[in-house]
Order: structure tokens, then C-alpha cells, then sequence
């Protein structure tokens, strides 16, 4: 299952007042766009490229826990208190992406709670999604060979 879009998730007119505070920008190949941890402050809809969601693991180099390509949200973090980010995420492809920040997101959503409704529930079913594709990739990368099948 792929992750919902925003024009998916979103009626026209919720959208619309969205990406009127959007501003377009573009990442290099390699680009660190936040690191577990820090403050969370803004989030990206993804116009072409790729980018690499990961966690720290002790002792390890990072793990990917999931690949986000064209019209994917990249970073929640932003909607739900503390506003720290819970993962790291990296450009695996030179990036073209539509910037918002969270705090003016955030007071659109708060004087429009239709508005903010809306892009609350699409925050969530993003999330949800993103818990199932890292529990997966984390089972994949560590569990004992068999485990899978048990769980």
C-alpha cells in the first residue's frame, strides 16, 4: 500500500490554501535534510527524486527504513508535539520539492479546523503507514532468520 498523497488525501480547496505556502526547492544527491532529534520545523512534498528515511542503530550505519519518491509527504514530525524529528532523512537523488513551514501550516490548521482536520488525518494515515513500513524493514534487517514467518 503506498502512502497517501496529498491530492488524494486532501479536497481541492484544503489544497489549495496548502500550497499557497509552499516555496519550491531542490536538494543534491547526498543532501542531509534533518537528523532524528532535532527540531522539527518544516516538511517537504516530493515534486521528482528521491529520498531515504533512516534511524540510528548503535553500532551500525544508519538503516533505511523506507524510500519516498513523487507526491510523498517527507516529515511528520511537524504536526505532533514535541516537534522533534523521530527519523533522518537523506536525498538519494538529486531532489525538486515543495518546502512548507510548520509553523505557519500549523496556524492555517488552527484558524481553519476543517483545514486542519483534514491535513491532521492525512499526517495520521501517513504515520501509520510509515510505523508499518519500519516495523517490516526492521524485522527484515534483524529479526533471526524465520522470525518473520512468527510474527
Amino acid at each position: 500500500m503506498n502512502t497517501p498523497s496529498m491530492l488524494r488525501a486532501l479536497p481541492a480547496e484544503h489544497r489549495q490554501r496548502l500550497m499557497c505556502l509552499a516555496r519550491e526547492v531542490s536538494f543534491p544527491q547526498g543532501a542531509r535534510l534533518f537528523n532524528e532529534g532535532a527540531r522539527a520545523d518544516r516538511f517537504w512534498i516530493i515534486r521528482t527524486g528521491s529520498i531515504d528515511l533512516d534511524t540510528h542503530v548503535p553500532g551500525r550505519r544508519r538503516a533505511i527504513i523506507e524510500t519516498l519518491g513523487h507526491n510523498e509527504l517527507v516529515g511528520l514530525s511537524w504536526r505532533f508535539a514535541p516537534q522533534v524529528w523521530h527519523l533522518g532523512a537523506t536525498a538519494a537523488t538529486p531532489v525538486r520539492a515543495y518546502e512548507f513551514d510548520a509553523t505557519a501550516v500549523r496556524s492555517l490548521c488552527q484558524d481553519d479546523p476543517a483545514l486542519g482536520q483534514a491535513v491532521t488525518q492525512w499526517a495520521g494515515d501517513v504515520l501509520a503507514h510509515r510505523l508499518r513500513s519500519t516495523r517490516t524493514r526492521l524485522l527484515d534487517l534483524y529479526a533471526p532468520y524465520g522470525a518473520a514467518s512468527a510474527v
